[in-house]
């Protein structure tokens, strides 16, 4: 939610630059600089105010949907979003540097003290050697030593923690069952392999000296500046088919003969419980309904026919396979992507026919006569707007040294899942399920990857 806000923020209350910078800092870094650390509590403090309140969402959120979830899941939200926007003052409310430490002195154990050495060769015979040979050793070790992967301004000014990395899990500690907050992501990786080893722009890939001249930080910074700058220019197309005046002018500008640019469509990003997945194809309007799929690999194991009922017959699944989890060895990697087939074979899918070989990603096709069940012609997907239907994380339990100051919370009453109203448009619908935190077995990290 925080992202997307960034991503639609105006352009005239945040340039595209400032944007950009701010992204890979909130997504990437442990520690955030003061002005970064500021807009996050001010967006966090924005999103606790509307979650509990769905019509004053629908008005200043148009594109977000949190109708399917449940009372005591929208209150969790609403007390995520207060801890990032200060509710518990002082660094030590989440002291970052400590837990990020923490994981790792438990991750490298006897390896500590030479975890330079450890954090180089993890770089250069591992992620080289998989293909993503643009990350620089000094960044990557930067990383692996303090959490910092994007340092766009002097090292010192990256000093307050980055609460939107923070996680609650339920531990039992002595005996008891208690709520705590720590980090529990991503040490072993990075996130450089999601926008930073790959560029449309081939001199951005260039060497020298059989050396990359760019960094794998530079070239995300320009891929997600990018990215940026054609959700700008979308918001910028929709504003103007919204006022009649621009939207004549605009018109009127077109030389005789030019076909108008397509009207850009509305999306709405639906929430959903955390049990959905095993429970979805049970509603009518999700049955048969989607046309991709998207799973991490840290969430194969959700993979299943009854998730499978969900897409249409001809649609996409595509499955991020476990390529740069450093943790893996050859052999697992080659059982994971085995593995991966057969789940989406029992799912009803099939190899995209003509789909080129990669080892980042595996794409699968459902065939009508493997569709599980009978799509009732009555809720075949209809024309809505593009959907994308997002599930909230899993994490494996962690080790209680790395606990910060416990949750509070009771247990709010709860309602029954309704699923999204429709609404006129012409575009398919996406079914993504997020990066996960459980790695695949004998893996000690999340991907970051992304496609």
């Amino acid at each position: 939610m925080l992202i997307f806000s960034l991503a639609l923020e105006e352009p005239e209350k945040m340039g595209l630059q400032e944007r950009s910078e701010t992204f890979l800092e909130v997504w990437g870094n442990a520690l955030l600089r003061p002005p970064v650390a500021t807009f996050v509590r001010a967006q966090a403090d924005l999103l606790a105010h509307l979650v509990p309140e769905p019509d004053r969402l629908g008005e200043q959120l148009p594109w977000l949907s949190l109708r399917a979830l449940k009372f005591r899941e929208r209150d969790a939200l609403e007390a995520v979003f207060r801890f990032w926007a200060g509710g518990e003052k002082g660094p030590e409310a989440f002291p970052m540097s400590r837990l990020w430490d923490s994981r790792l002195r438990h991750y490298l154990g006897s390896r500590y003290d030479a975890r330079r050495g450890v954090s180089d060769w993890d770089l250069r015979m591992k992620l080289h050697d998989r293909g993503a040979q643009v990350i620089h050793t000094q960044e990557f070790r930067r990383w692996r030593d303090t959490g910092v992967a994007f340092e766009l301004r002097d090292s010192s000014a990256y000093h307050v923690p980055n609460r939107t990395l923070a996680s609650g899990r339920l531990l039992s500690y002595r005996g008891e069952r208690v709520a705590a907050r720590g980090y529990w992501g991503d040490i072993a990786t990075g996130p450089f392999v999601a926008f930073g080893i790959e560029a449309d722009d081939e001199s951005l890939l260039r060497t020298s000296n059989g050396q990359p001249v760019k960094t794998a930080g530079e070239i995300t910074q320009h891929n997600v500046t990018e990215m940026l700058r054609e959700v700008a220019a979308w918001g910028r197309c929709r504003a103007t088919l919204g006022n009649p005046e621009e939207k004549q002018h605009a018109e009127g500008s077109l030389e005789p003969g030019t076909a108008a640019a397509p009207t850009p469509e509305s999306f709405t990003i639906h929430f959903l419980p955390l049990d959905s997945a095993q429970t979805l194809h049970h509603k009518s309007c999700y049955n048969g309904r989607f046309q991709l799929l998207y799973v991490a690999c840290g969430m194969v194991h959700l993979l299943s026919p009854e998730l499978g009922a969900c897409v249409a017959p001809g649609g996409n699944l595509i499955v991020e396979l476990a390529r740069y989890l450093v943790d893996m060895r050859q052999e697992q990697l080659q059982g994971f992507n085995t593995r991966v087939g057969e789940l989406a074979q029992a799912a009803g899918f099939s190899p995209q026919a003509g789909a080129r070989h990669s080892e980042t990603f595996a794409r699968f096709c459902k065939s009508p006569e493997l569709a599980l069940g009978n799509t009732d012609p009555a809720v075949e997907p209809r024309t809505l707007p593009l959907e994308v239907l997002a599930q909230p994380l899993e994490a494996r339990s962690p080790s209680p040294e790395d606990l910060t100051d416990p949750l509070q919370g009771g247990t709010p009453h709860s309602e029954p899942c309704q699923p999204p109203s429709a609404s006129p448009g012409s575009l398919s619908k996406v079914l993504a399920l997020p990066q996960g935190a459980l790695p695949p077995p004998n893996s000690e990290s999340d991907s970051k990857t992304g496609v």
